[in-house]
Parts: C-alpha cells; sequence; structure tokens
C-alpha cells in the first residue's frame, strides 16, 4: 500500500510526519444527517490521542537507547586490543 501525505496525496520519499496526540484530539469531522455520535467521536480520539502520546514517548526512549548503546558499540570497537594473558599455572596444593 503506497504511502500517502496528510493532504491524501501520495509520499515523496521523505518519511512521513508522525500524527500527533494534539492532532488526534482536535480533528474536525463533517456533519450529516444521522451523522457521528460527537460523544463517542471525541471519546475515541482522546484513546487515539492518549496511545499516540505514549508511542511517541516510546519511540524517543528507544531512539535516546540506540543513540547511547551507538556510542558505546563505537567506542568498544576503538579500545585498543590487548594480548590475552596465558592461564595461571597451578600446582597441586601449594600455597596450603
Amino acid at each position: 500500500m503506497a504511502q500517502v501525505n496528510r493532504g491524501g496525496q501520495p509520499h515523496q520519499g521523505r518519511r512521513p510526519v508522525r500524527m500527533s496526540p494534539h492532532e488526534a484530539l482536535t480533528q474536525e469531522f463533517g456533519r450529516r444527517p444521522r451523522g457521528l455520535d460527537p460523544d463517542q467521536v471525541r471519546e475515541f480520539q482522546a484513546r487515539v490521542a492518549a496511545e499516540l502520546a505514549d508511542l511517541h514517548r516510546h519511540v524517543r526512549l528507544l531512539v535516546q537507547k540506540n543513540t547511547r548503546l551507538t556510542h558505546v558499540l563505537r567506542d568498544w570497537r576503538t579500545l585498543p586490543t590487548r594480548e590475552p594473558r596465558p592461564p595461571e599455572e597451578h600446582h597441586g596444593n601449594q600455597g596450603w
């Protein structure tokens, strides 16, 4: 399925803009005779907005964690390598 922007036009290569919780809460719908119950619509919008806010927080935390781990890995890769030490020899009960 092709991605479309907020205006309904095909997406032009850039990452689509995420819907904000505020946008979900303030979205207006056209009125029709025998249309939707406005209270139900607003309740649903509030649920969608809360979930979007939670997902945005989660994504932000994951991006921060990924950045930290990327830096740690980069730093680890640049550490000088050490020659492994030969195993210490143990002779029976010496030292007792």
